[in-house]
């Protein structure tokens, strides 16, 4: 019914920069929260950053002033700039979003994934 599909992971030396994107289809009609969350080994999913359909943002502190969440409302997808990449960034990133559907009301979506490895 609603389908995530992210890109943009990778390998990056630290310091360096990458962008994910994850893009939202199916019987959508609206998207209240969009966000990236993120899972390292042993540890609990965490939020990175998440954006309203109005753009009001929240970051999780340690990624302030390095990252920038960001969505076009009109192709239903969310981006995360990550700049000044550290090697404690690494880890599987998650799109995640509220969604409202025509079918089922409002619910959570999660994406597939993409592994972003920093390297020191």
């Amino acid at each position: 019914q609603v389908h995530l599909v992210e890109s943009g992971g990778g390998l990056v030396q630290a310091g360096g920069s990458l962008r994910l994107s994850c893009s939202a289809s199916g019987t959508i009609f609206s998207i209240p929260v969009m966000g990236w969350y993120r899972q390292a080994p042993g540890k609990q999913r965490e939020l990175v950053a998440e954006i309203t359909s109005s753009g009001t943002t929240t970051y999780r502190d340690s990624v302030k002033g390095r990252f920038t969440i960001s969505r076009d409302n009109a192709k239903n997808t969310v981006y995360l700039q990550m700049n000044s990449l550290k090697p404690e960034d690494t880890a599987v990133y998650y799109c995640k979003i509220r969604a409202r559907t025509i079918v089922s009301g409002t619910d959570y979506y999660w994406g597939q994934g993409t592994q972003v490895t920093v390297s020191s």
